[in-house]
């Protein structure tokens, strides 16, 4: 396990938007086609609430052609590879639910603690983007009612307090609704200056911007990037030339 935090300060120091792979729905030619345009995410993150398919490969082929970090966001123990540059250590402190919250961490721990990568502890946060999601179904866990902006701040803050070294706010894939800038706002209040990363339902430069001004340090993209490559290449385009 690699002590540096040299992904978390990058991520910290630019900001910006990361595009979320899922390995199930990898296109090689995507990848390909970002880094001819040049138009980059800022961090690639590779995962999924499940994932049948091999991320070791997905990660390998990333990193074959692009210089961008590549960074786990896994749903279970089973998607971890040191092939990365870094893993989001999600523990879903918005749940009451034991595996999410620790058991899963419990099971890989060990096998976490001889790779060589960067661990981010991170305090994950689900967020009700008005629809029914899948990391809400896989994990069984009720998400923070949108409105609630002072029970996000406090659970955020909770995190903090735990020595986590992120936090992030999910509104889920496909959300309705992203995270309103009203609740972005109070957690960077109660969390300083810990990397705040916000994803679920950002699908147009607009929401983007928002996120980023109300105090987000990452903007995730996901759905977007699968169903409408011109939505994406803008804000892409963004990441690079508009902040």
């Amino acid at each position: 396990m690699r002590e540096t935090e040299r992904v978390l300060a990058t991520m910290k120091e630019k900001r910006g938007v990361a595009m979320l792979i899922d390995p199930d729905k990898y296109d090689s030619g995507l990848v390909s086609r970002l880094v001819g345009s040049g138009l980059l995410p800022t961090v690639f993150l590779v995962g999924g609430s499940i994932v049948l398919g091999d991320t070791r490969e997905v990660v390998r082929d990333i990193k074959r052609q692009s210089t961008t970090p590549v960074v786990l966001f896994p749903g279970d123990n089973q998607q971890l590879t040191e092939e990365a540059d870094g893993l989001l250590l999600l523990s879903l402190i918005s749940g009451r639910n034991a595996e999410y919250l620790i058991s899963q961490h419990v099971r890989a721990a060990h096998r976490i603690a001889k790779m060589d990568i960067e661990v981010i502890s991170t305090g994950y946060m689900l967020i009700d983007g008005g629809k029914r999601t899948s990391v809400e179904y896989i994990s069984g866990t009720t998400p923070i009612p949108a409105d609630k902006v002072d029970i996000a701040a406090a659970t955020a803050l909770a995190g903090r307090l735990l020595g986590m070294k992120a936090i992030y706010l999910e509104a889920g894939s496909g959300a309705k609704q992203a995270v309103s800038s009203e609740m972005i706002k109070a957690v960077r209040e109660s969390i300083g200056d810990m990397l705040l990363i916000v994803g679920g339902g950002l699908r147009t430069v607009e929401e983007v911007s928002r996120v980023m001004e109300a105090g987000a340090d990452i903007a995730v993209i996901g759905t977007v990037a699968e169903q409408n490559s011109e939505a994406a290449a803008e804000i892409l385009r963004y990441n690079k030339t508009g902040r």
